[in-house]
């Protein structure tokens, strides 16, 4: 007798799809939805000629290039406190840059002090006048001090004008957050071309990121500094 030819069906249930792929395909559509907004005047200066990008980088800002490759900046919000971190970052590593060379250098030339001659990496090793853990411990109280005043002012614009405790100081009204202004402008430049300084400061600040990233690379791969390095060069 031949076989019954018999047809089966199976179902196939789809399971439920996982938390994390769901969040992950929300946060694409989102990022698809950003992508697809107002598009940059393609006449401004642009990090990547002839790419299609974001409006709302609309180059009022110091050193914009367009550059938001995952379109974090698309809040204005938002946008204003990277760009205020940015700055923040710029300027600490120009001061960074400067202690690493700076002291490296006098100490080539031939002058002293307690601690010249000590690596830039080697300088939390270093006796100072008190325990590094107290030293720490202080900077860290007096740097929290200066960032909750510099949020207030940035939430705010203006509450933290007054200093409070030498009350004869203050910066002008109508001062515009992270930048000078009465004592921290001695030489008045702020009313000068203030446009062509903040591009200059924040291109000189985005530089000094980079070196920085630099010296601690430079570091890690040859265990020396990088005016040591550049002589070997």
């Amino acid at each position: 007798a031949k076989p019954v030819s018999r047809r089966s069906s199976v179902a196939v249930k789809a399971s439920a799809v996982p938390e994390n792929v769901k969040e992950a395909r929300e946060w694409i559509d989102a990022w698809k939805s950003k992508s697809g907004g107002a598009k940059r005047d393609a006449a401004l200066p642009s990090w990547m000629p002839g790419a299609d990008l974001p409006g709302y980088l609309n180059g009022t800002l110091p050193g914009d290039f367009g550059f938001d490759p995952l379109y974090l900046g698309q809040d204005p919000v938002k946008l204003k406190w990277y760009a205020q971190a940015e700055l923040m970052n710029a300027r600490f590593a120009m001061l960074a840059v400067a202690g690493i060379l700076v002291p490296e250098l006098l100490s080539n030339i031939g002058f002293s002090w307690p601690g010249a001659g000590v690596a830039w990496y080697d300088a939390g090793k270093f006796e100072y006048f008190a325990p590094a853990s107290s030293l720490f411990g202080v900077q860290m109280l007096l740097f929290a001090w200066v960032e909750i005043r510099r949020y207030q002012d940035f939430v705010k614009p203006g509450s933290a004008n007054q200093d409070p405790i030498f009350t004869n100081n203050k910066l002008p009204d109508g001062n515009e957050p992270g930048y000078p202004g009465g004592i921290f402008d001695p030489f008045g430049w702020s009313k000068g071309d203030i446009k062509s300084l903040k591009l200059k400061e924040i291109k000189n600040g985005r530089l000094a990121m980079l070196a920085f990233a630099g010296f601690i690379g430079q570091a890690y791969t040859t265990g020396t500094t990088p005016l040591k390095n550049l002589s070997t060069h």
